[in-house]
């Protein structure tokens, strides 16, 4: 028995007019409820609210973006639901939409709420099937797509495994469209870039592209997680990766993250501040022994914190080493740092290095 997340794009769940292909829905609704009668709980993350509002509604072209979206959005998330409540409920099964903002795992109590919710759901065999609420997430609010919201449900709920459904087979050398390009089946738990191989375009109705897959796969991999890109559009694609049929592009998983580490993780969108810690500090950090961050490795901080604030933590070449939960205020550090035994910045149960 897994717990899967399955994250489903617009270019999967729509056609070529942009409208929503019902048996591509169907199919995989379909494939899911087989995974579920094996034992596995599933958790949906959808695409397809704005798509569907597209097919529904037309709009005057002098529409700003930001309240199209909105539009398209609240009519369409409702018949999205409605299509995947029907489906599910032919096949035997209840399903409970769940929409979310980038606030809600900024925030520990509501990072906590929601993950009861999600759990609750599961427990009583429910399909949760979450989207971000596009009605109310604009400009920073917004997740980068609906891949970021899969991977921080991901690491939340600690899952087995994370699907990432697109329209390509996964990640290539190249331009997957190109004869001399292969697909790279797996890729091993690295903070190396797979930027050199990867198209920057974004998909036709979707806000994502590959490189964005790519990053938040290394990341939830990081976090002890299989994290799988395939085809959506291949058949009985979900069925055949659980099996152990070797589909797309694999990311191997680190070992397991505690659920703090994970929730650190999560909150990256929130930190404002960073320091900047000294080579000896580095090297303590990304060293195999579990440190803390001491004051007395602190050469700088880029703005100013309070207790309990997430930071992020920076080498004195501007490269963005991880994040953490700091235990004093800014205020203290200097003070800090003059005392013989010092207290940790950032105890090691609180810190996330990539």
């Amino acid at each position: 028995m897994q717990n899967i997340v399955i994250k489903v794009g617009s270019n999967v769940l729509t056609d070529t007019s942009g409208k929503l292909d019902i048996t591509i829905l169907k199919s995989l609704c379909s494939q899911i409820a087989s995974l579920k009668k094996e034992g596995n709980k599933v958790i949906l993350i959808t695409s397809g609210a704005v798509a569907s509002g597209r097919s529904l509604a037309s709009l005057p072209e002098k529409t700003d973006d930001v309240s199209r979206r909105q539009v398209l959005a609240a009519i369409g998330q409702v018949k999205l639901i409605s299509l995947y409540a029907d489906i599910f409920q032919d096949l035997g099964l209840l399903c409970a939409q769940v929409l979310v903002t980038k606030e809600d795992f900024r925030d520990r109590g509501h990072y906590l709420n929601m993950k009861n919710c999600v759990e609750a759901l599961l427990k009583n065999n429910i399909v949760p099937v979450i989207n971000e609420n596009d009605v109310v997430s604009v400009t920073e609010l917004m997740f980068t797509d609906n891949d970021e919201l899969a991977g921080l449900v991901s690491s939340m709920l600690g899952v087995d495994r994370l699907i990432i459904l697109s329209n390509v087979d996964g990640i290539f050398t190249g331009n997957p469209q190109s004869p001399d390009s292969k697909l790279i089946e797996q890729v091993e738990y690295s903070n190396q870039s797979l930027e050199q191989y990867i198209s920057k375009e974004k998909s036709q109705f979707g806000r994502g592209g590959m490189l964005t897959k790519s990053t938040i796969a290394q990341k939830v991999a990081g976090l002890g997680i299989h994290v799988h890109i395939a085809n959506g559009k291949k058949e009985a694609i979900l069925t055949r990766l659980i099996s152990g049929e070797k589909l797309g592009t694999h990311f191997v998983p680190k070992k397991n993250a505690s659920n703090i580490k994970r929730w650190v993780a999560n909150a990256e969108s929130a930190a404002k501040t960073a320091i900047v810690i000294d080579e000896g500090a580095k090297k303590a950090l990304l060293s195999d022994k579990p440190v803390s961050l001491l004051p007395v490795g602190i050469k700088a901080i880029e703005g100013t914190f309070l207790k309990g604030d997430v930071i992020k933590i920076k080498d004195q070449n501007g490269s963005l080493l991880g994040i953490g939960r700091t235990q004093f205020s800014s205020d203290k550090l200097e003070e800090y740092k003059t005392q013989k035994r010092q207290k940790e910045l950032i105890h090691y149960d609180y810190l996330f290095l990539y």
